[in-house]
């Protein structure tokens, strides 16, 4: 196993990971892809922006074995303070801040996840799909189920601390520094 990210560089789209951003051993990081403060990319993860950005917002975490992929007119947003469950796919949309997007979910094209949203575990929702604030989204296709409770909203923002505490663990578990992206250092660097 890699003892970096592959942080890869196709034509003139680079990525930019801030020194205090987080890039765990074996994740994927190609092209436009900027990383906040804090944000945290986690074992086996894809972040692949080869024809549109993909942003990832200060204390978000894309958890592991996630696919994060822009398609032409169609970039890659997440938001501040979002929790990505293991194995999701975001492909082409907008997660507004403080989301989190259950284990296996998969949201397409378009569609667009409203501040303080939690979208369930093996959720699809469509291309185009817009999903008001505070919504519980579930199903396939996904539909809204109800408004979250204060509670819930609070929890969501809990969880995204608690994997930012845990990115910090394993920064220093992996001996890896916090990756910044100005050489060789941020990760294995492969170009296009």
């Amino acid at each position: 196993m890699t003892t970096r990210p592959l942080v890869v560089d196709f034509g003139d789209r680079r990525p930019e990971i801030d020194q205090a951003a987080w890039a765990a051993p074996g994740c994927t990081i190609i092209g436009s892809v900027r990383l906040a403060p804090g944000a945290s990319v986690w074992y086996g993860c894809v972040l692949r922006a080869d024809t549109e950005d993909i942003s990832v917002g200060a204390g978000s975490n894309i958890q592991d074995g996630c696919v994060v992929h822009a398609d032409p007119g169609f970039p890659a947003v997440v938001g501040s303070g979002v929790s990505v469950g293991h194995r999701a796919v975001l492909h082409g949309c907008t997660i507004e801040d403080d989301v989190l997007i259950g284990m296996g979910s998969v949201v397409l094209n378009g569609a667009r996840i409203g501040s303080g949203s939690l979208v369930a575990a093996g959720a699809v929702v469509l291309e185009g799909t817009v999903i008001p604030p505070g919504s519980l989204v579930a199903g396939v296709p996904a539909k809204v189920r109800r408004a979250l409770s204060e509670d819930e909203r609070a929890d969501i923002v809990r969880n995204a601390e608690g994997y930012a505490d845990r990115a910090r663990a394993h920064a220093a578990a992996t001996s890896l520094l916090p990756t910044g992206r100005t050489d060789t250092a941020a990760g294995d660097r492969a170009p296009a």
